[in-house]
C-alpha cells in the first residue's frame, strides 16, 4: 500500500471515526442515487412506468452530447443528472433533468489517460457511476498510474480529492464508490497495491483502510443488511469478503469467488451470489453465515452483468444473453431464454419486467417471475451500449454511442412517454 496511506490509516484509528449519529442519507424512489440504485440491488421502484416502446424518433424526451468515452451509468438526484466522461481529460457531468441541457462539467483529472488504447475493448478511463449524498457527488478514477476519489459540490467545485492507492493496470477499472452514514467507500483492487478505504464524505480524509491481495478484480464495494447487521460485501480475488463498513474491520472471509469479477453482490437474506468469469466461470451461492459453506455452484458464465434476487429466486443475463432464473435456496434452474447477442449492462427488473440492454443497443423488455419468461418487446437505439441504464421518475436514462461516418459519439438519452 502505498506509504501514504499507511500513514494517514495510523493517525487515523483514534481520532477520525464518524459520528456515531451520522446516518447513510435516504432519497425518494424517484431518484437514483448511486450504482445499483438506492436499496444497492439493482431493482427500480415496482411503482415505476418507463415507456415499453422507444427508438430515435419515439419516445426520446431528450439527448444530449457526452464527451470522449465511458461506461459508468448516470445516477439522478433532484433535478440534476450526473455521469463521468473521458476524452484527454476526465469529467463528472451535470445534466438538467428536465432538458437535458448541460449545467456544468468538473475536469477532475488533466490528462493521465493512457494514450495508447485500452487494455480490454470494454474497458474506458471513466467506467465508474458516481454517488450522490445530496450536498456532494463522489466519483473514482483511475488516473495517471493510481486511483483517486474526488468530491465535487451540486454547483461542480472540488471539495476534495484523495488518493486512495497505487494501480497497475490489467484489464481496467471500474469501481464505482458506495455511501454509508458519513462515509464514502471506495476500492481499487489491483496486483500491485490493491486497497479498500472509508473515506470521510466532508473532508476526504482517510478514516479506515485494508490492504487487499495483489490480484486483479473490479467488484465495487457494496453494502447489505444480513440478519440486522450491515455488512459491506466483496467477492472476487478469490474470495468472499465481509467487513464492517463503519471501521473496515473483518466480520468474515471465506472463499467462494473466482479471481476476476465485476458483478456486484446480492444477496436473499440467508446466502451472497457471487459469479465471476477467470480462471473460471460460475455462479455460487455462499452462505451469509460466515461459515464459508458453498449451498450451490453452477459453471454458468455471468462476468460483467450482475444478477438480482426476487421471491427466492436468483435471476441473471449472462454475458452471452441468456436470461436464467435459479432457486436461490437450491440452484435448481426453472428457466432460461436465449435473448441474443453480448451484453455488458446490467439488466434493471421493474416489478416483473426486466430491462436489459445488449451491446450492440437492443433492450429487451421481459416478464421475469419464478415460472416463466414472456418478451415482452425490443427497442434499439444507437450502435453500441455498454453502460447500465438508470430507471426511475418513469424514464430511462441511457448512456448510448451512435457511429457516423467513422466517428463514435456518446450520447445521454433520457427516455419518456
Amino acid at each position: 500500500m502505498h506509504r501514504f496511506l499507511s500513514l494517514i490509516v495510523v493517525l487515523c484509528l483514534g481520532s477520525c471515526a464518524p459520528a456515531d449519529d451520522a446516518k447513510t442519507p435516504s432519497f425518494p424512489r424517484t431518484d437514483w442515487p448511486w450504482w445499483r440504485g438506492p436499496n444497492r440491488d439493482g431493482i427500480a421502484s415496482a411503482d415505476q412506468q418507463p415507456p415499453l416502446r422507444w427508438s430515435e424518433t419515439e419516445n426520446v424526451l431528450w439527448k444530449a452530447a457526452v464527451p470522449g468515452r465511458g461506461h459508468g451509468a448516470p445516477i439522478v438526484v433532484g433535478d440534476r443528472v450526473y455521469l463521468c466522461a473521458a476524452d484527454d481529460s476526465q469529467w463528472l457531468l451535470c445534466f438538467d433533468r428536465k432538458t437535458g441541457k448541460e449545467l456544468w462539467r468538473h475536469e477532475a483529472h488533466r490528462g493521465g489517460v493512457v494514450p495508447a488504447g485500452r487494455p480490454n475493448a470494454k474497458a474506458s478511463y471513466a467506467s465508474c457511476t458516481p454517488a450522490c449524498d445530496g450536498e456532494r457527488i463522489f466519483v473514482n478514477f483511475l488516473n495517471a498510474g493510481a486511483v483517486y476519489a474526488t468530491a465535487v459540490d451540486l454547483d461542480g467545485k472540488r471539495l476534495w480529492q484523495t488518493k486512495i492507492a497505487d494501480y497497475t493496470l490489467h484489464q481496467g477499472f471500474g469501481a464505482s464508490p458506495a455511501i454509508y452514514k458519513s462515509l464514502v467507500i471506495v476500492s481499487a483492487d489491483n496486483k500491485g497495491s490493491g486497497a479498500v478505504a472509508g473515506l470521510d464524505r466532508a473532508s476526504g480524509s482517510i478514516v479506515w483502510a485494508r490492504k487487499r491481495p495483489q490480484l486483479p478484480n473490479y467488484t465495487s464495494p457494496i453494502i447489505h443488511t444480513i440478519n440486522g447487521k450491515d455488512q459491506l460485501l466483496f467477492t472476487g480475488c478469490d474470495l468472499v469478503t465481509s467487513l464492517d463498513p463503519g471501521s473496515g474491520k473483518e466480520i468474515w472471509e471465506a472463499k467462494g469467488a473466482t479471481t476476476e469479477c465485476v458483478t456486484s453482490t446480492v444477496t436473499d437474506g440467508q446466502r451472497i451470489f457471487t459469479s465471476g468469469g477467470y480462471p473460471k466461470n460460475h455462479v455460487s451461492a455462499i452462505a451469509a453465515d460466515g461459515s464459508g459453506k458453498i449451498a450451490w455452484e453452477t459453471k454458468t458464465r455471468v462476468y460483467v452483468p450482475s444478477m438480482w434476487v426476487r421471491d427466492g429466486h436468483l435471476f441473471a443475463v449472462t454475458d452471452d444473453g441468456i436470461a436464467m432464473c435459479w432457486k436461490s435456496d437450491t440452484g435448481q434452474s426453472t428457466w432460461s431464454e436465449r435473448l441474443g447477442g453480448g451484453f455488458t449492462a446490467s439488466p434493471v427488473p421493474v416489478g416483473d419486467l426486466v430491462f436489459a440492454t445488449s451491446e450492440s443497443g437492443t433492450t429487451f423488455v421481459f416478464k421475469a417471475t419464478p415460472a416463466a419468461f414472456d418478451l415482452v418487446g425490443k427497442n434499439k437505439l444507437g450502435d453500441e451500449i455498454l453502460a447500465t441504464a438508470t430507471i426511475c421518475g418513469n424514464r430511462l436514462y441511457m448512456r448510448v454511442a451512435v457511429k457516423k461516418n467513422g466517428k463514435r459519439q456518446e450520447m445521454l438519452y433520457c427516455i419518456g412517454n
